[in-house]
């Protein structure tokens, strides 16, 4: 839920915040909807996708040494720290070997994970998080403490509510991996183009937030991992 805006860190207390806090301090019934649905629809899901979140589980220790899970620290609502839950893609210790940001061609890619990948099945272990309450159904895409560190005044805003699995914005940059391909400098380029692209979307789900519209962007999410294309 919102906190009081004295309660707030002092990074994220500037008048572009404000507006951004004004606007959702007027919607906390829509606000209390989405993270009651946000619980009651990822436990529904757990249940359904205990068995086959079994079987990837296998598939991914048996194709390669480490962990079933990639435990990456992100930052959330508030700018608090977490390690996000996702299923292991890449090779052990692939952060440590290449960039942070992911090419589609990248070699530190398992067979398995491109599947994962390409499908973002990847992502389905994040409704723990959504239920611990550190990300939620819809939201800003929870970002590494660096690139966080590069936000602006007014990008400090997608803070005040939990990071998301899925955005308007991760619809349009679905294939962002595939964009980076070509980039001499990758990080560079996500700082300097991507990130501020991106949080445009962001900024103006914030902008007009509801609940419904929420419900879309779900309902628009699955239409694009069927192969639709977004408009």
């Amino acid at each position: 839920m919102l906190r009081k805006w004295e309660e707030l860190p002092e990074f994220m207390k500037n008048d572009e915040v404000k507006k951004y806090y004004e606007i959702l301090s007027r919607k906390k019934f829509s606000l209390l909807l989405k993270r009651i649905s946000d619980v009651m629809i990822a436990l529904i899901l757990v249940v359904i996708l205990a068995i086959p979140m079994a079987v990837i589980s296998i598939r991914i220790v048996l194709e390669s040494k480490g962990g079933v899970f990639y435990r990456q620290e992100r930052i959330t609502s508030y700018g608090k720290k977490f390690r996000i839950h996702k299923f292991r893609t890449m090779v052990p210790n692939a952060d440590q070997t290449g960039a942070l940001i992911t090419v589609s061609k990248d070699n530190r890619i398992t067979a398995t994970g491109k599947w994962m990948r390409d499908k973002r099945i990847d992502e389905i272990p994040q409704l723990f998080d959504v239920i611990e309450g550190n990300m939620s159904f819809v939201g800003t895409r929870p970002e590494v403490t660096k690139y966080v560190e590069q936000y602006t005044d007014e990008m400090m805003a997608t803070l005040l509510l939990p990071a998301g699995i899925t955005s308007e914005a991760s619809i349009r940059y679905k294939d962002e991996a595939k964009l980076l391909d070509e980039a001499k400098d990758v990080e560079a380029i996500y700082i300097s183009r991507i990130l501020p692209d991106k949080m445009q979307y962001n900024l103006e789900s914030i902008r007009e937030f509801s609940f419904f519209r929420e419900i879309k962007t779900m309902f628009r999410t699955i239409s694009v991992l069927m192969g639709k294309e977004c408009r």
